[in-house]
């Protein structure tokens, strides 16, 4: 067992560089990028891979996608690579996790407007354990397959995520952390979850109308 050697300023630093990553906000960085509208600007105004798919740009959509999901991804196994170095405690990496996942959906660099934290928490449980984010984006593709709701996919994925990491991992800590990350997208998710209920929820591909998007604001 590594004994910790990082120093409280070490691990607040460390928290802080991973909040700062995870707030890079990959929607408008693509979007500005490739010439596109502030995704801010229409469909929900959420800053993440669904909203940016709405322009109609398939490109933006990906390269945000896997820019939200490398963030994570990096963060958590640099972090988990500097433990011989650093002596990170497993209740670190867990804040290290969450750090960067909050980042994300309360982005300094959108004045703590973020996005919902999907594919953020993707590359984080993939950090953590390969075969979590394999499981967990399973999930996602199942629903998101069955249902054409992305919203509902993502919200199974954030339920099935804990389980699935109990059921991996078996570590109380990574659990811990994933429950945080879980209950954080459901609630980020609460005006999707009454539009499921109301069956006003948008299926993934289909074009919507100015109502519609005026609506999903």
């Amino acid at each position: 067992m590594i004994t910790s050697l990082a120093t409280p300023a070490a691990t607040i630093l460390s928290l802080l560089a991973a909040f700062l990553i995870g707030s890079l906000p990959f929607a408008v960085i693509v979007s500005k990028a490739m010439g596109l509208n502030d995704p801010r600007s229409y469909g929900s105004g959420n800053p993440g891979a669904t909203n940016v798919l709405r322009s109609g740009n398939k490109l933006a959509a990906i390269l945000t996608l896997l820019g939200d999901a490398a963030k994570g991804l990096f963060v958590v196994a640099l972090a988990k690579a500097l433990v011989p170095v650093l002596g990170f405690s497993a209740q670190a990496l867990a804040g290290i996790a969450i750090a960067v996942f909050l980042g994300h959906v309360f982005s300094v660099f959108l004045r703590f407007r973020g996005g919902k934290g999907v594919a953020t928490a993707a590359g984080v449980l993939f950090g953590i354990y390969l075969p979590l984010g394999a499981a967990t984006i399973a999930v996602w593709l199942l629903v998101a397959f069955v249902t054409r709701y992305s919203s509902l996919a993502a919200l199974s994925a954030a339920i099935a995520a804990p389980f699935l990491t109990v059921w991996l991992t078996g570590n109380d800590t990574w659990t811990g952390a994933v429950v945080v990350m879980a209950a954080i997208m459901i609630w980020r998710h609460k005006a999707n979850i009454g539009k499921l209920l109301a069956g006003q929820e948008g299926r993934i591909g289909k074009k919507r109308t100015s109502a519609e998007d005026q609506a999903q604001a």
